[in-house]
């Protein structure tokens, strides 16, 4: 699952409305009667009966702000409504959406698609859409449907008989979360003030400066009596700079600022204070030497430290993984057995809004069946204790905990949300570098690695490949035994397998930490945030990074051509 680090998306206070208020509004009027319409209509028209229907409309608000090198260079806004739709077929134990395997894998596929139901808010012209978009997925339910009989009849028994979908409690609740606009001419001008601070550097190939926000408000509403509206805000300030190495290594550094309202975004002075870092931390990697492949201890700083765990661990204990019969099944069987050290525990809980006034990304009140988010415990003191689960049941969890989630257009799976770990054993920064001095020196390494920063990572869960996963560094110093400064180094990625990485955890520290950032997988690019302190790791393995074979470039830019 690839992961960029996109910035954080935040929940301003909703405005709740009166029923009366909800009784105008014509995106849950049309998808409340269209949907008793269809489903009525459709529940019993072919022989193999409509069982499920459910209808989640997307409605956002999105503009986006750009400059380089003092000059406006992007400035953009736009409106889409997407409708997603949800049609099962025969019955919970077995339906349309059941995995099909082997040979006739590739003609199996999800009917969810990117459905634009804009339609000005017109009511009538909504519920035509809708009925347009049902009759479609109705016919590709049956059709998949028959797929999945076929395909069931030539090919080996599942090793997980469970169903192919769990009961849920309806849910009444209805916000519209709004985003006053902000001083856009003052942004503008501030953007571009900021933009032209990184002009100044001759090494600095490509650099800018953006503001984006997105107000978003969800409809969820199926044939069991759900309907919700919900939403979240996403707001982002962000600043980039970039170099190249004359052995093709391209270099960034860069900050993401992210706040629940425009007034807590950072002061000017604050901004220019983590360029000028951001700069020294470029031209200092530029001079960098290259790390050659190694195996020894590592400390990953507290937000490097949330990625690592998204990566190594996260992803493995959703819970549709556990049965999927392509899937690696890496923890699928080890509940209760101890899979890490002691000191850690982890969980994953949508409902955290911020931690220590940080806003999360990953915080969502209900996910995208219309269940409320939970806090689900993942690992007590280094035992393995469950899986986060959408509706789709596995042996020995036989219902949601909140975590079915997707971006519109594709099928709902188990995802993450808020990610945390939290160490029953902490020392302070300081301590825990003394700490990897003394394991480097223990296996007579003469020096260890420190990974400051990390852009993202992905993992790989499918059985067909090798069971691994990789994490992408921006920022790595070399801390060495025998006393000397600590180095800046370049081009390493860490890598390794979850089972054996996952335990070789031996100390923490106190600094927690947010990452947030934008996680890709089967069921589309979705919010996620991860909590950490720093971690002391005694064995990880590194790996040469990817390069260009580029050199930079021939002239110097024009500013400093002399």
């Amino acid at each position: 699952m690839y992961k960029l680090l996109f910035s954080l998306c935040v929940l301003l206070a909703p405005a709740v409305l009166s029923a009366s208020e909800e009784a105008k509004d014509p995106y849950m009027s049309a998808l409340v009667k269209e949907l008793d319409r269809s489903f009525t209509g459709l529940k019993n028209s072919e022989k193999t009966p409509l069982y499920y229907l459910g209808y989640e409309l997307t409605a956002s608000k999105y503009h986006y702000l750009a400059a380089k090198l003092g000059a406006l260079d992007g400035d953009a806004d736009y409106s889409s409504s997407k409708l997603d739709i949800d049609m099962r077929v025969n019955t919970m134990e077995m339906d349309n959406t059941h995995q099909v395997k082997g040979n006739m894998a590739w003609t199996s596929g999800g009917q969810s698609l990117d459905l634009p139901v804009a339609m000005e808010g017109n009511e009538d012209a909504l519920r035509a859409r809708i009925w347009e978009y049902t009759d479609k997925a109705y016919k590709k339910a049956q059709e998949n449907f028959t797929k999945v009989k076929m395909n069931k009849a030539v090919t080996a028994a599942e090793d997980d008989p469970s169903a192919d979908f769990s009961p849920s409690k309806p849910e009444i609740f209805y916000e519209t979360v709004s985003l006053p606009e902000p001083d856009l001419a003052a942004w503008r001008e501030r953007l571009k003030k900021h933009s032209a601070r990184l002009a100044g550097y001759s090494y600095i190939y490509d650099s800018g400066m953006t503001l984006s926000y997105e107000n978003e408000n969800r409809y969820l509403v199926n044939s069991e009596g759900n309907r919700i509206k919900t939403g979240n805000n996403y707001i982002t300030l962000t600043y980039y700079l970039t170099s190249r190495t004359t052995d093709g290594m391209e270099l960034s550094r860069g900050e993401y600022y992210n706040t629940d309202s425009f007034a807590g975004l950072p002061s000017e002075e604050k901004v220019n204070s983590d360029m000028d870092r951001s700069i020294a931390e470029l031209k200092a990697l530029k001079d960098a030497p290259i790390v050659e492949p190694y195996s020894g201890p590592a400390i990953l700083k507290a937000r490097a430290a949330g990625v690592y765990f998204h990566e190594i661990i996260g992803h493995r204990m959703e819970g549709h993984r556990q049965k999927l019969e392509d899937s690696g099944q890496t923890f699928a069987k080890k509940v209760g057995q101890k899979i890490t050290s002691d000191i850690v525990t982890l969980y994953d809980d949508p409902n955290m809004k911020e931690f220590r006034g940080i806003p999360l990304r990953g915080y969502y009140r209900y996910d995208d069946e219309g269940v409320r988010s939970q806090r689900v415990s993942i690992v007590e003191n280094g035992v393995l204790k469950g899986f986060l689960m959408s509706r789709s049941p596995i042996r020995g969890y036989p219902a949601s905990n909140g975590h079915g989630r997707r971006s519109s257009g594709k099928p709902i799976v188990a995802r993450m949300g808020n990610l945390v770990m939290k160490a029953s054993v902490t020392s302070t920064y300081p301590e825990l570098r003394e700490k990897l001095i003394e394991e480097c020196k223990k296996q007579n390494k003469p020096f260890g690695l420190v990974f400051d920063d990390i852009s993202g990572g992905f993992t790989n869960t499918d059985r067909g490949n090798a069971q691994a996963f990789k994490v992408l560094p921006l920022l790595v110093y070399k801390v060495y035994t025998d006393g000397r400064p600590d180095e800046v180094v370049r081009g390493v990625d860490i890598v390794g397998t979850p089972i054996t990485s996952f335990s070789k955890i031996t100390a923490a520290a106190d600094d927690d930490a947010v990452f947030n950032g934008t996680c890709g997988a089967e069921s589309g690019w979705v919010p996620v945030s991860s909590v950490s302190p720093s971690v002391l790791i005694s064995e990880m393995e590194v790996e040469k990074s990817q390069k260009s074979q580029e050199k930079p470039p021939v002239l110097n830019p024009p500013l400093h051509d002399k």
